[in-house]
């Protein structure tokens, strides 16, 4: 069966500042950095062969803003709930705050388990467990 989603692409203004925090999640998901010299952009692919592209582009204007139309966050599978409290322990350390700490692991409701979480540039992730 074939993928779903071909890849997505999400705009920087800052890739130096933004790109370590998506590395360790991206790695941590065992995620591959493609290694092909592109100084204003990073490639990690998923082992089904989706794909994610951070660019910074000189087209950017404005700040991102998940509140706004458009793209409001990632939702990335996680294997299971261990892994999930694992990646919560460590998410501060590699750039992403913790949203809805209160109501962590069911911020999403009774029947979802995630945990929610935001970069330094405002990118949202949701990493759901089974």
């Amino acid at each position: 069966m074939t993928a779903a989603i071909h890849h997505v692409e999400l705009w920087t203004r800052d890739l130096t500042g933004t790109a370590p925090s998506f590395h360790w999640l991206f790695t941590e998901l065992d995620w591959t950095l493609r290694d092909d010299g592109w100084d204003r952009g990073r490639i990690w692919t998923h082992p089904s062969g989706v794909y994610v592209v951070l660019e910074q582009s000189p087209a950017v204007h404005g700040v991102h803003d998940r509140t706004r139309p458009g793209l409001n966050h990632l939702a990335l599978a996680v294997s299971g709930r261990a892994r999930l409290d694992t990646l919560r322990a460590d998410c501060a350390a590699h750039g992403w705050s913790e949203l809805f700490a209160r109501t962590y692991p069911h911020a999403g409701g009774p029947d979802h388990t995630a945990l929610f979480a935001e970069n330094a540039e405002g990118f949202e992730v949701e990493l759901v467990a089974p």
